[in-house]
């Protein structure tokens, strides 16, 4: 459906995108995820054609949108942050006039506009001026807009900022009953809500693509593995015995003790095997009592998390080495200049010493 080759975006001598390549599959929820400055916006803007880049191509349902802008952009149905609403309109009189600007059928305009109405849950407030509706109906007005045209791809970026509970699980919902239809890239801050919609994560940071995968793969690269939360009866001092010699664990925090219990937070290290039988048959031959067993699976704000700090940290050591490799340059430089003093000082500049 969409595929981005070797695309890279310069304002002045900023590198807001870094030459990144990645493909976007029929059918599936995409989560487009980045910390603020890291691209993503870049990104999408030249996806939907509102800004070209500086090299790179990128091809949508078999239009290159360099050359065949128009067939390329029809693909595309596109909701931004603030969605672009006449105020002034009635939803209807509004979504008719997106429909002339984007020359739909004319023939089947109305029945058009009555079904992604239905699917969008506008019926009841079509007749109703936009600027009287609330912030979640106005994002419904938003969506209903991008699907105008039956576009194969819909681009949808923070749909649910603002909104309150009842209205993000609507607008999840929403999202989610699209890919019946439509390829959906969503880009979203809130993590909970990329892991709840989408099937796959596509993560960018320093205008690079740093993972790119489903969701059940990019949850599977939690560096901290499982995290199990364990209360037991008796004295802290004699679990924390028990639990130092476990070699499945990587660390143990005790979180709380109280009336004659000791609770403690578990980290174990990188496994695919579940470690709480082990844990509970050595906690069971030291006579330790355990009241409450859970574990907690890695989140996506665990592995986003992990990923960025493996960001800095490779940022961080390859501004070590540049700085390591201009020092011994300075250095070098220090040695020949000290060599040319050497060699005037003793004529031997430029020849023999006479």
């Amino acid at each position: 459906m969409i595929q981005v080759q070797n695309l890279t975006k310069l304002y002045g001598t900023h590198l807001a995108v870094d030459d990144i390549s990645f493909k976007v599959k029929k059918g599936h929820i995409y989560g487009f995820l980045g910390p603020n400055g890291a691209g993503k916006s870049t990104t999408m803007n030249m996806i939907t054609g509102y800004i070209a880049p500086t090299i790179g191509t990128i091809t949508i349902n078999g239009h290159d949108l360099g050359k065949e802008t128009l067939e390329a952009k029809k693909c595309i149905g596109y909701l931004p942050e603030n969605p672009p609403l006449y105020q002034d309109m009635y939803v209807k009189e509004y979504l008719e006039f997106v429909a002339k600007l984007k020359k739909t059928d004319k023939t089947k305009r109305s029945a058009e506009i009555e079904e992604i109405m239905k699917k969008t849950g506008l019926n009841d407030v079509s007749g109703r001026l936009i600027k009287n509706l609330s912030k979640g109906y106005k994002q419904r007005v938003g969506i209903a807009q991008a699907l105008l045209g039956n576009p194969e791809i819909v681009i949808l970026d923070e749909p649910t900022v603002g909104l309150d509970p009842e209205q993000i699980i609507e607008i999840r919902t929403l999202i989610k009953s699209l890919k019946k239809n439509h390829t959906v890239i969503l880009s979203s801050h809130i993590l909970s809500e990329i892991s709840a919609v989408c099937d796959d994560v596509l993560m960018i940071a320093k205008g690079k693509v740093v993972a790119m995968d489903t969701t059940e793969n990019i949850l599977k690269k939690n560096k901290s593995g499982q995290r199990i939360t364990i209360t037991v009866k008796g004295e802290a001092s004699r679990a924390e015995e028990v639990l130092k010699k476990l070699k499945c664990l990587e660390s143990y925090k005790l979180i709380a003790k109280d009336k004659g219990q000791a609770s403690f937070e578990l980290e174990v290290k990188e496994t695919k095997k579940d470690v709480r039988e082990e844990v509970s048959f050595a906690l069971s031959d030291a006579r330790i009592l355990i009241i409450e067993m859970n574990m907690s699976k890695a989140s996506l704000e665990d592995v986003y998390l992990d990923i960025l700090q493996e960001c800095r940290e490779a940022e961080e050591a390859e501004m070590t080495e540049e700085e390591e490799n201009v020092l011994t340059e300075a250095e070098s430089d220090v040695d020949d200049e000290n060599s040319i003093a050497d060699a005037k000082e003793t004529g031997t500049e430029g020849g023999e010493e006479s």
